[in-house]
């Protein structure tokens, strides 16, 4: 089985980090869907906010 990657990792809990103000232990406390799902959804507000909304977001799939 692999594991999910560590890059992508630190990506998410700095991009929560950053954005929601939240703690590691807070971000890291998240199950794997609910905190890509997070990402996503910050993501979004950020392209609506600069008028980027048919860009493709950071944490698109």
């Amino acid at each position: 089985m692999t594991g999910y990657p560590l890059d992508r990792l630190y990506e998410e809990v700095a991009f929560l980090s950053y954005y929601l103000h939240w703690d590691y232990k807070t971000v890291m406390g998240l199950e794997h869907f609910e905190r890509e799902r997070w990402c996503r959804e910050v993501s979004q507000i950020n392209k609506k906010l600069n008028g980027d909304e048919n860009e493709k977001d950071f944490f698109g799939v």
